[in-house]
């Protein structure tokens, strides 16, 4: 065997010269897919099973090879096997030591198998369990909002509009909008782990294999809900990666808009939210900082989220079928998805368990704004106005109060009168904010009833 032969690659008997060393380190992935060696080898086993049981390969060497793999898996969980990052890839890898531990017959892992099939199993194997950590992680962080806003039941804040403060809310309300946006996170994922659920093996190289394989046997075997039917289909598209990448993308602007508000409620301009120490860092210079970073880095980091899923559909957007090695680069921008929105979550839950509401400025707050402006128009539709009327005595109403740096609650009778006949006594009933929650009837809306049973409901979907 010549010197060349002995150290050439797997793939490496068409050609007659070693591949340029820097060449060899600008294609090889090995550093970034070695993660996914436990799936790699999970595969293998399945794959080198069916091959045995379907007479492809003799049951005896399918059974060593298997036995060999799964040491090899022990190992590297355990961290005494360390892979290379001289290997071109983890499926390389990992032939390579299995080929030394058990010679030839190593060789017969990959009949009837591509490394373009290989690599699309591996991200389908290990984005199954990565969408199942973050389904649990969003299920996590709901369920701490829930506990907050049950904590919170009775107090009440400003909403806002325009940055501007509109309607009294309850502040269980306005967290559990965030509970329920972070559900529909949790359907978005449900939703795309269906088509990530299909096993691509067996397809190959994109046409398919002459072997008489078994491809349902395999996907059974990993607990895929079916296979992928059409073999260059199976190879060639990485829409599931896409489809993973904006879901978690939705999830971290949701993220994101929370953070953003628990920074400015923390300000002291705003004043509504404490942080605790234990989520808050301090300045190198100015000794009197609390800033909240835990937050800003959450807000920061769904950049990195968007820039994956931008990434990926760069890859895609221009190749031809079937496979290409521009594929070869989804990889980072896959990991970076999951692992950035696994820890956004888990940090979210911590901001949200270490955080309290300054209930004696929010109920300052009640007072500015003109809150209750919408009330009054309802009263006098009640009483027999128009809508549109209504909004303009009482528009007229705020500007009179506005001009004279007064509150509502400095005019009497005669005064609103003057702006309505339709004014009596029971105006004043809705002119206080706390008031004005009883009032609400809608269903979910800010009633005290409508919050109960938005947590009634939510508390027994978490739990």
């Amino acid at each position: 065997m010549s010197e060349v032969q002995e150290k050439s690659p797997l793939w490496g008997g068409r050609f007659r010269k070693q591949l340029h060393p820097d060449a060899k380190k600008f294609s090889s992935s090995i550093a970034s897919d070695k993660r996914l060696a436990e799936d790699d080898i999970d595969g293998s086993i399945a794959h080198v099973t069916m091959l045995g049981e379907c007479g492809v390969v003799p049951k005896s060497e399918s059974d060593q090879i298997v036995n060999a793999l799964k040491q090899i898996k022990e190992e590297i969980i355990s961290g005494k096997l360390i892979l290379s990052d001289q290997s071109e890839d983890v499926h390389l890898a990992i032939e390579e030591i299995l080929t030394e531990r058990v010679s030839a017959v190593g060789g017969k892992l990959h009949t009837a198998r591509s490394r373009n099939d290989q690599v699309a199993l591996d991200q389908r194997l290990f984005l199954r369990k990565a969408i199942k950590g973050l389904q649990s992680s969003v299920e996590g962080l709901q369920l701490s909002l829930t506990t907050k806003a049950e904590e919170n039941e009775g107090t009440i804040i400003p909403g806002y509009t325009h940055m501007r403060r509109a309607q009294p809310i309850l502040l269980a309300h306005h967290l559990l909008a965030y509970v329920s946006m972070f559900g529909r996170d949790g359907e978005r994922l449900s939703d795309c782990y269906k088509r990530v659920d299909l096993s691509p093996l067996g397809a190959a190289a994109f046409a398919g294999t002459s072997f008489a394989i078994n491809r349902k046997s395999v996907a059974s075997q990993l607990g895929f809900s079916d296979i992928v039917y059409n073999s260059v289909d199976a190879v060639s598209d990485r829409d599931y990666l896409i489809e993973i990448a904006s879901v978690c993308s939705i999830l971290m602007m949701h993220l994101s808009r929370m953070a953003e508000e628990l920074i400015l409620w923390s300000t002291v301009e705003f004043g509504f939210v404490e942080m605790d120490d234990s989520i808050s860092t301090g300045s190198s210079i100015m000794p009197q900082k609390k800033n909240p970073d835990i937050a800003e880095l959450v807000r920061g980091k769904t950049g990195r989220v968007y820039g994956s899923l931008m990434n990926l559909l760069t890859i895609m957007k221009g190749l031809p079928l079937a496979y290409n090695r521009d594929m070869q680069c989804d990889k980072e921008p896959m990991f970076e998805v999951i692992d950035t929105t696994a820890d956004c979550l888990t940090m979210m839950k911590l901001v949200v368990e270490n955080i309290s509401f300054n209930t004696e400025r929010l109920k300052q707050t009640l007072q500015d704004g003109y809150l209750t402006a919408t009330e009054v128009a309802d009263y006098l539709v009640r009483k027999g106005e128009t809508f549109r009327e209504a909004h303009r005595i009482t528009g007229e109403l705020v500007g009179h109060c506005a001009g004279n740096e007064i509150h509502f609650s400095a005019l009497d009778l005669v005064k609103l009168q003057s702006f309505s006949e339709r004014f009596t006594e029971d105006v004043f009933d809705i002119l206080d904010p706390e008031r004005s929650i009883l009032l609400k009837a809608s269903e979910g809306s800010s009633s005290h009833e409508s919050v109960e049973a938005q947590l009634t409901y939510w508390k027994n979907k978490l739990q």
